[in-house]
């Protein structure tokens, strides 16, 4: 077992790990916990977040809906939600993700079971540190087909192509933003107040739109 620990993220890593155990863990620990599980083959990195890596997913999320919203598209947030599939021994709960093209098929669902339902449309993850598991290979694996990858500084998107994650510099879901757009917007999360923040982002969205 290995813990690592730094101000923004803790993580404890462990190896040889069933699937019945990983998902006996996700049963015992229930949805309200602080801490969020990845699998990949028998390893599983449990994470607690705290404030360097939680306040960048809230204006993430800000953005996302402000978008949705403008653009007169709908959505259906998934958090944290446990995405998971026996078939290929891979889970993960992201720092929060969206069903965008695909709101309208799980409309009206509870519970979201990836052997059946689409996988979210796209993906959020934050990681200040470095990650012990192929988080890129649990996603691909998962069929999500966008991801935002954020580390502190530097802000990737990435589409899902033919099994294999490649860079790309505009959303799928949202064509008009661009990897730069949102990243000057967080750049700026670091010196404003969110609300702020907020106004000035959807006076460009509308800005772009009309």
């Amino acid at each position: 077992m290995l813990v690592k620990s730094t101000p923004a993220e803790q993580r404890t890593v462990l190896h040889n790990v069933s699937w019945e155990t990983f998902e006996a863990l996700l049963r015992d620990t229930g949805e309200d916990r602080g801490s969020r599980f990845a699998y990949d083959c028998g390893t599983l990195e449990i994470m607690t977040p705290l404030f360097e890596h939680e306040n960048p997913k809230s204006n993430f999320g800000n953005f996302i809906i402000a978008l949705a919203e403008e653009l007169g598209i709908e959505v259906r947030s998934a958090g944290s939600t446990t995405l998971k599939r026996k078939i290929s021994k891979r889970g993960i709960e992201p720092d929060t993700c969206y069903y965008i093209q695909n709101e309208l098929a799980i409309r009206g669902k509870e519970t979201l079971d990836l052997e059946t339902d689409p996988p979210p449309d796209l993906a959020i993850e934050i990681d200040i540190t470095s990650s012990s598991v192929n988080k890129l290979g649990i996603y691909s694996a998962l069929g999500v087909t966008e991801l935002w990858r954020y580390n502190g500084q530097d802000l990737k998107f990435y589409q899902l192509i033919e099994g294999q994650y490649v860079e790309c510099e505009f959303s799928i879901a949202f064509p008009l933003v661009s990897r730069n757009d949102i990243s000057r917007f967080i750049e700026q999360s670091k010196n404003i107040g969110e609300i702020a923040l907020l106004k000035s982002f959807r006076a460009w969205v509308r800005e772009k739109i009309a």
